[in-house]
């Protein structure tokens, strides 16, 4: 099935698609006005991909998704228009803006998994977007048109994927289909929202070459809206950044990277992870030892649901950690990297020896293990969603004192609040307010602050930053490593980014299928990798 628009894109690149002029958008709650995007110009040309850059918060999503009319009901647009194919975008007719979702116009959403419907297999949900617009298709000739654009995007296995569940996918593989269901229908403009986030490094370049191939092939614009500036020198042709709902600089990426003149851009720049971790003692005794570890997860079948099958997440791996270090566990999904981290707190059943201290975990009952939970603690990848919605930040940090050391009184417990919560960089007078109210930086200090009120020695650090802008993200792995260095505090760090890791972490394993592939100290292993996955991840991380 040969696609329609095959052209070359450079040709055509003069010419203009999309133009945004003076557009300003505000959300109206009750009585009172909010005002998020302010007077923003912005022009999208055939075949180009424009970056548009900035933090959480700064209007990027909000202005991208104005374009489609995609947000609530409470917005507004004071002024500005929006012109695709002549026609005003803000003021058209909602059956003409119909018409452009998804046919002229594609949409990548930062969530995968939240965007694809988890009661739909990916063939019915790919087909719903085909029969939307080709009214007149067979079911046939939809099933084809699917199956297509599954090879299309690189998945393994496409037509067993039609009947696949998203829950059954992977993270890369879930993204494939929502790029699959954004082009099915050959559209002039994509509009990719954080796109490769959550993803890891390989499956990001993956991600990032399938996207350029497919726009040399069709010949369609990009508006891509990212956080990532190693993202931006790869794809972009411009860049857009984005501030407070203003757009303060727009420019080609070398000009950018090189002579930025705004000073939140350069300040964006700055905040790339960079240097190497804080020395740590190596004569510091050994806090946890782990010996021949494994996870094997059994794969049922039949009516009686008999074991005919293991998977072998983690599959006998050995590793020491020292008092004050910390220790950067890489790989990409399904590596058993978390499945790891999860064994050493005793979140899943596994089979070996860990010994934290003197005390050997495999050898204890619950009982047991919940007396020494307090030394022990984890932050998790997603902070907003490991906190309580209907928690106040005093109920979330305190909780775990009620249940370790329940005879504190409340004047006690609210004193060791106050402290930490000024330890972590978070005002104590906000402690009274609910997780929605604060930003993705003040969520990941709020799980800190969780963990850290417990005193704990050894913390599991579970992609604490992935979801982070890059300058929140700075911000918390400075706060990191002063508490490490405060508290001699140990830490697992779980992550696929490796720039990160080289900032934070003093030794590293490399995962991969379930087992070590290589280990070692960070310096060495970064400077002179020996296993060509190490390389591998390596050379995609830092080129």
């Amino acid at each position: 099935m040969p696609l329609i628009h095959a052209r070359c894109i450079r040709k055509d690149m003069e010419k203009t698609i999309l133009t945004i002029e003076n557009l300003s958008i505000s959300f109206k709650m009750g009585k009172r006005t909010t005002n998020v995007v302010k007077n923003v110009d912005l022009v999208l040309k055939k075949g180009e991909t424009l970056a548009l850059v900035g933090e959480s918060g700064s209007g990027k999503t909000v202005t991208a998704m104005s374009i489609l009319k995609l947000l609530a009901e409470s917005a507004i647009y004071p002024t500005g228009s929006i012109e695709f194919s002549g026609k005003n975008c803000l003021t058209i007719s909602n059956d003409e803006i119909r018409e452009i979702r998804g046919n002229k116009i594609g949409v990548i959403f930062q969530q995968p998994m939240t965007s694809l419907n988890p009661l739909h297999r990916i063939g019915k949900q790919l087909k719903e977007s085909i029969f939307l617009h080709q009214r007149t298709i067979t079911n046939r000739k939809a099933d084809e048109k699917a199956l297509f654009w599954l090879e299309k995007v690189g998945l393994k296995d496409p037509s067993n994927k039609l009947s696949s569940f998203p829950h059954q996918l992977s993270g890369g593989e879930r993204q494939r289909v929502m790029i699959a269901m954004a082009l099915i229908n050959e559209p002039d403009i994509l509009i990719a929202d954080e796109p490769t986030t959550a993803l890891d490094v390989t499956v990001q370049a993956q991600i990032l070459d399938l996207i350029r191939d497919l726009q040399e092939e069709m010949g369609m614009a990009i508006l891509f809206i990212t956080h990532d500036l190693t993202i931006v020198r790869k794809i972009a042709d411009r860049v857009a950044v984005m501030k407070d709902g203003q757009i303060v600089e727009t420019d080609h990426p070398d000009k950018i990277f090189t002579s930025a003149t705004h000073p939140y851009t350069r300040h964006l720049i700055n905040s790339e992870p960079e240097g190497w971790p804080d020395p740590a003692d190596e004569d510091d005794d050994t806090l946890i030892k782990v010996e021949h570890l494994k996870v094997w997860f059994p794969i049922q079948k039949g009516i009686l649901r008999r074991i005919t099958d293991h998977v072998k997440a983690v599959n006998n791996i050995s590793f020491t950690i020292k008092k004050g270090h910390t220790l950067g566990i890489v790989g990409e999904s399904g590596s058993g990297k978390s499945t790891t981290g999860f064994a050493l707190l005793k979140l899943n059943n596994s089979k070996g020896k860990i010994l934290l201290g003197e005390n050997s975990l495999n050898d204890m009952d619950k009982t047991q293990i919940r007396q020494l939970r307090k030394r022990m603690q984890i932050i998790f990848q997603d902070p907003f969603g490991s906190l309580n919605p209907r928690m106040s930040v005093s109920q979330i940090i305190g909780e775990g004192l009620s249940i370790h050391h329940p005879g504190m009184t409340p004047k006690q417990e609210e004193n060791e609040i106050i402290a930490v919560m000024e330890k972590v960089g978070l005002d104590p007078a906000t402690r009274q307010r609910y997780p929605n109210e604060f930003s993705g930086g003040q969520h990941q200090r709020i799980a800190i602050a969780r963990a850290l009120i417990l005193k704990p020695e050894f913390m599991v650090l579970d992609e604490p930053t992935s979801s982070l802008d890059r300058s929140v993200q700075s911000q918390v792995l400075d706060l990191l490593k002063k508490l490490q260095k405060e508290f001699h505090l140990t830490y697992i760090f779980i992550s696929h980014d490796l720039k990160v890791v080289k900032s934070l972490c003093h030794d590293i394993v490399v995962m991969k299928d379930g087992v070590i592939v290589e280990a070692g100290n960070s310096n060495k292993i970064f400077s002179h990798p020996e296993h060509d996955y190490t390389k591998q991840l390596i050379a995609t991380a830092f080129h």
